[in-house]
């Protein structure tokens, strides 16, 4: 099946419009999050794929600010995909949607780059939220996912890497709501400081952790315990 794809240029509509590539091999699933988040005034799909190669190529070529990529897909799959943009393209931001709850996923997806990961069966406000939070460096996962991660890393041992330098009582409050699934905004609100201030924290937190993005930061909250020590 061939790409399809809409023009590359940004449209503004009282501000930047977020364009996005969908990338799934069921055209109903590309269909129904293309209903859902055209019917935003500040999204636009851009281009869609149904297998990993096809979705690199139009990645490579239309430069959007979000994919979202399936995990089961002909050719390459969504993993390998994510850890494939994060190479090329760091400035694209992946969303992992997937209909299978599994943990294997879920970690290796992190670890790979990835701005988020939803189940297919996530409530459509909750894919906007995801597209919206990626888009602008943040990221969201779903939350039933979030809970069972949570209760397994309080019960489980595992060898984790440890920060380059301490972490400040701060920066471990900042970590914390992190791996809650709060972005930036609702830090600050938390927290009672600036975005800017909680931007500041989050590159103070990845440089000491050793990862790419907040949502690497999560990962080692739950790894590491530090989330049960609240």
């Amino acid at each position: 099946m061939p790409v399809r794809t809409a023009c590359a240029d940004h449209d503004t509509i009282g501000c930047m419009t977020t364009r996005i590539i969908l990338a799934d091999d069921q055209a109903s699933i590309r269909m129904g999050f293309r209903t859902i988040l055209e019917a935003q005034p500040d999204m636009k799909i851009v281009g869609e794929a149904d297998n990993g190669v096809a979705a690199l190529e139009v990645t490579r070529t239309l430069k959007p600010d979000v994919l979202l990529a399936d995990i089961r897909m002909p050719e390459m799959d969504g993993l390998e995909l994510t850890r494939e943009i994060a190479r090329l393209m760091p400035s694209v931001h992946v969303v992992v949607v997937t209909t299978f709850d599994l943990d294997e996923y879920v970690h290796t997806a992190l670890r790979e780059g990835a701005c988020g990961f939803l189940l297919k069966r996530s409530r459509s406000a909750v894919l906007v939220e995801a597209v919206r939070a990626a888009a602008v460096g943040d990221s969201m996962i779903s939350p039933e996912i979030t809970t069972r991660l949570l209760s397994r890393f309080r019960h489980e041992r595992r060898a984790v890497r440890r920060a380059s330098e301490p972490l400040t009582s701060r920066e471990e409050e900042v970590a914390r709501l992190v791996a809650e699934g709060l972005t930036n905004s609702e830090i600050g609100a938390e927290l009672f400081i600036a975005a800017g201030t909680v931007k500041t924290h989050l590159a103070r937190l990845q440089k000491k952790l050793g990862v790419q993005n907040r949502v690497g930061i999560a990962a080692w909250v739950w790894e590491s315990g530090l989330m049960a020590q609240t």
